[in-house]
């Protein structure tokens, strides 16, 4: 199984998954990380500059960029999202972990022993 994990550095987590600057991936079997690498983000929006929020670029704002960037990830650890971001995530039957725990590894590893902590409700709208 593969999860995305947006960051800037490679090592810690990003507070807001529509800016980062690209995502770590890690390919886990049961307890073991298989492979990890980096795939940078030129997919969504706000990392390329497009910050307009008017009513009508909101609306016609799309995830599909993502899903198609990130596949092959059957779940995503961030720092936070938008509502709908995280609302297209479940929609795709793509689990989301939204987490207090800045460190990639540290997480990883909280995740591959099911003690990850999950705060949905640090989503913000917008």
């Amino acid at each position: 199984m593969k999860i995305a994990i947006p960051s800037n550095d490679r090592k810690t987590i990003l507070g807001h998954f529509g800016r980062t600057k690209g995502f770590m991936i890690y390919d886990i079997e049961g307890d073991k990380i298989i492979s990890k690498e980096y795939r940078s983000n030129n997919f969504t929006g706000h990392a390329k500059g497009h910050h307009e929020h008017s009513n009508e670029h909101h609306h016609a704002h799309s995830h599909a960029g993502i899903f198609k960037a990130l596949y092959d990830c059957k779940t995503v650890i961030a720092g936070g999202m938008g509502r709908r971001l995280y609302n297209d995530f479940e929609t795709q039957n793509i689990k989301i972990f939204v987490t207090k725990e800045k460190d990639i590894n540290t997480a990883v590893g909280l995740f591959i022993n099911d003690v990850l902590d999950n705060s949905s409700d640090k989503c913000c709208s917008h």
